[in-house]
């Protein structure tokens, strides 16, 4: 497990001072995994990315370290760039990855890693895989810091938002949706958590927030209805007779569509 790996450590190899090289192959023999060099830009770009292949992040660094510091002006520099975000996602040191993606869409915005929303994807799922096991389990508590999470909706609705044709949309669509769902599970659980201690402006907030913000994540139809009761509470006849309407609307065969009409009744001209 290399969840302590930091960039300083992953970027040894990219720093002059730490390699010596000559005119053939050079081999690192420091205290980091040991690796063997060789003459040209691409062939050592090609043995990290075969080490990003077989999960040896450490290893594919040092090659893309090798290439940064030594062919400063290859096209496999800047692709060296990348790899080394990439091995530091393939280590867990997620933040130093998102950094390292950040950095090479700002210096390289033409590049097509970029265009075609790859770095972009990246960025969002490092954040989705920063989120805890725990978030897992529905409902989060209450207390649990939201951050993350909002970080990963948001860099995962940018690449479904502008790289609709990029073949990582798709992708990104599926962990946005989880994300979302995830988000929408806890504002539920906070306006339950309003509503059983009598504070029904509280549900309120949290509902409409969740309307807005999560739309299509399953939440809709409960969240319609929970809303329009929470109106009823606070004394918004009008806004609990739309917030009902919405609902028979949106989900006429619904399970709360029924009672959603009785409410609307009830609640007179």
């Amino acid at each position: 497990m290399l969840r302590l790996v930091t960039v300083s450590l992953l970027l040894t190899a990219s720093v002059g001072g730490l390699l010596t090289a000559c005119g053939g192959a050079v081999r690192d023999s420091g205290t980091t995994p040991s690796v063997e060099y060789s003459v040209s830009a691409q062939q050592n770009y090609e043995r990290g990315m075969k080490k990003l292949q077989e999960e040896s992040w450490l290893e594919a660094a040092k090659f893309f370290g090798f290439v940064k510091s030594r062919f400063p002006y290859s096209k496999f520099a800047v692709l060296a760039d990348l790899r080394i975000a990439d091995a530091a996602l393939g280590a867990e040191a997620y933040l130093e990855a998102v950094d390292q993606y950040k950095l090479f869409i700002k210096f390289h915005p033409t590049h097509e890693m970029v265009e075609n929303g790859y770095a972009a994807f990246k960025i969002g799922d490092a954040y989705y895989h920063m989120l805890p096991d725990d978030w897992f389990l529905v409902p989060p508590a209450f207390e649990k810091d939201q951050t993350t999470a909002h970080d990963a909706a948001r860099e995962l609705a940018n690449v479904v938002k502008n790289y609709a044709g990029s073949p990582y949309a798709k992708k990104a669509k599926d962990l946005y949706d989880k994300t979302a769902h995830l988000l929408a599970a806890h504002e539920w659980y906070v306006a339950q958590f309003y509503w059983n201690r009598n504070q029904p402006m509280g549900t309120v907030l949290r509902l409409r927030a969740l309307l807005k913000n999560y739309p299509g994540v399953g939440y809709d139809e409960d969240a319609l209805y929970f809303l329009g009761q929470a109106y009823v509470k606070i004394g918004h006849k009008d806004d609990a007779k739309k917030s009902f309407q919405t609902l028979i609307d949106r989900f006429p065969a619904g399970t709360k569509a029924g009672d959603a009409k009785q409410k609307i009744a009830g609640l007179g001209g």
